[in-house]
């Protein structure tokens, strides 16, 4: 294909403000694309290389500004470019504007050699030339990188030069999104689009994807399958509460959240892990790990990659997340997970000041059977298999309940040991890439809170048993106070003995381990809602309360009322 019958194409499409029309456009560019089925089903969306591809072009606006002016003309320089672009607003529009053609000597040819630049660029030359763009590096890369753009910009006129323009600088912006082109290739191939959406989780490349459809067929995409090395979007998580999961589930899989940065580990210890990603050329050939945005991390979390081929001894690709951790094992912030992640050079000092683990919690893949389709029960036992011993440190615990007091104790356990809570998922649920739905849930920060009494308390168990672990709270009324719930969640071992010492000069009675509290200390409490409840005075219970603070600006008189606790109630 012409690259101007591509521009055109797109200019026709970008025309276009109706979705049913930019598909039907779309369809039609896909039908004629040929032998460039692929290129356009990835350029029309702005894409030049496939998404599960790290390769960069690694052009900037400057070096873009520079190639234009260039083949612009003595009279143009880059600055001058800049200047048009903030006026205008479109890299596009003003390259579209200028008189290219004019320039000669060697760098006016194209990478191939041997063009002459009457030659009608075509989709191919210019993905044939954005690829050698891309693998240039090295000392004087950036001039080459200039000299390659500038024989495409001195080769293109008009619509050409515009997309051609945005595309380096994957600014297409034509209103053609994933989509578009999904249901495009549905439409232009007749194959279904369920078909076409399945094929694109497992592959993440639309052009292999439509090439198939139109070969194969149906029966073509339903055999794309997983590849170790190429990585696949990550399953996402929606916000949500306990109820909403039992509600809809009756039993919830309960995990950890962990404060880390989600990895995809892609292992074969076969080798020859690194092709299907584009990055066969590192020191390790068994084990490459991804990203969220499906980035390569191998080389910056060296001890993941050493933890993965002392634990697995079949080919897997897991979903975790990779935590920073203290010398006793503690979590550290999320932000020093990323410390280790953006780190390119001298990795072996960045990994004496963090020192990173897996948390593994999906296994996607195992011993050549894709898994995305099984439930996320029969997954997490096919991930605990493929863990083994040596890698059971790394399995991240999956607790299955239909009780709310149990899950608030899973939650408490997660905080406890500082994490940032809980994750809930259907256990029947597969894995979908790519996408956020209802089956998985984060379970929502509290959005409200509540200045509550503590009339009541009950003695810890185990290392705590010397300190309050539980505190009842009550809400204020004409009479006295109602009690309302207890909360014994986000509390640390020094807060507890803080408020142990707090309250004691307060206890009015002691009962085994239940202790009657003189009114006098009011709590600042966060919490998921407020249900109707026989167990507390109130006629009301707080799902999920969490303890905040010591609100010790305030006396039992100026703590919530039942009134107040009432109206946020009826409010939810």
């Amino acid at each position: 294909m012409e690259l101007a019958a591509f521009a055109e194409r797109a200019r026709a499409i970008e025309a276009e403000s109706a979705d049913g029309e930019i598909r039907e456009r779309v369809t039609d560019l896909l039908t004629a694309a040929n032998d460039d089925l692929p290129v356009v089903a990835r350029y029309v969306q702005g894409r030049v290389f496939p998404a599960h591809d790290s390769t960069k072009l690694d052009i900037g606006p400057s070096l873009c500004y520079e190639a234009i002016a260039k083949a612009a003309g003595r009279n143009v320089a880059a600055d001058d470019v800049e200047a048009r672009v903030a006026d205008v607003g479109d890299v596009g529009e003003v390259a579209a504007n200028y008189d290219f053609g004019g320039q000669q000597g060697l760098a006016a040819f194209g990478a191939g050699g041997g063009q002459s630049d009457d030659d009608g660029l075509t989709v191919a030359e210019v993905d044939a030339d954005l690829r050698d763009l891309a693998a240039v590096e090295g000392s004087g890369s950036t001039d080459t990188k200039r000299d390659i753009l500038f024989s495409l910009f001195n080769r293109s006129e008009g619509d050409e030069a515009r997309y051609l323009a945005r595309l380096v600088l994957s600014e297409m912006r034509i209103g053609v999104g994933e989509g578009a082109v999904r249901d495009a290739i549905a439409d232009a191939f007749d194959v279904p689009v369920e078909a076409v959406e399945r094929a694109l989780q497992v592959t993440n490349d639309y052009g292999e994807v439509a090439v198939v459809a139109r070969e194969e067929g149906g029966s073509g995409l339903e055999s794309l399958g997983l590849e170790i090395g190429r990585p696949v979007g990550a399953m996402l998580a929606q916000a949500g509460t306990v109820t909403d999961a039992l509600d809809d589930w009756e039993t919830a899989a309960v995990e950890w959240k962990y404060d880390g940065a989600r990895v995809q580990v892609h292992h074969d210890p076969a080798g020859g892990v690194g092709d299907g990603a584009g990055e066969s050329d590192g020191p390790n050939d068994r084990t490459r790990l991804f990203s969220r945005n499906m980035e390569d991390v191998t080389d910056p979390l060296p001890e993941i990659v050493e933890f993965v081929e002392d634990a697995l001894d079949a080919p897997a690709i897991l979903d975790g997340e990779v935590v920073a951790v203290a010398d006793d094992g503690s979590p550290l912030p999320f932000q020093e997970v990323l410390r280790r992640f953006r780190r390119k050079h001298d990795v072996a000092k960045a990994r004496e000041d963090v020192t990173v683990e897996f948390r593994a919690f999906d296994c996607l893949h195992a011993a050549g059977d894709d898994l995305l389709d099984d439930p996320l029960v029969d997954r997490h036992d096919r991930l605990e298999a493929v863990l083994g011993e040596a890698g059971a440190p790394a399995l991240s615990p999956l607790h299955l309940s239909d009780d709310p007091d149990e899950i608030a104790d899973i939650d408490a356990e997660a905080l406890d040991a500082g994490h940032e809570g809980i994750m809930l998922k259907n256990p029947e649920s597969a894995y979908t890439p790519g996408r956020r739905g209802k089956n998985w849930l984060k379970r929502k920060p509290d959005v409200e809170t509540l200045d509550l009494v503590v009339t009541g308390a009950e003695w810890g168990e185990g290392r705590r048993a010397e300190l309050l672990g539980t505190f009842l709270l009550s809400a204020r009324t004409d009479d006295g106070f109602e009690t309302l719930g207890k909360v014994a969640t986000g509390i640390t071992d020094e807060e507890l003995e803080a408020l142990s010492d707090l309250l004691e000069p307060h206890v009015l009675s002691e009962d085994g381990a239940d202790v009657d509290v003189e009114p006098a200390v009011v709590f600042e409490v966060g919490y998921e809602e407020i249900q109707p409840s026989p167990t507390y005075s109130s006629g009301y219970a707080l799902r999920f309360p969490r303890f905040l603070g010591v609100r010790e600006d305030k006396d039992p008189d100026d703590a919530d009322s039942l009134e107040r606790v009432e109206r946020l109630a009826e409010r939810q």
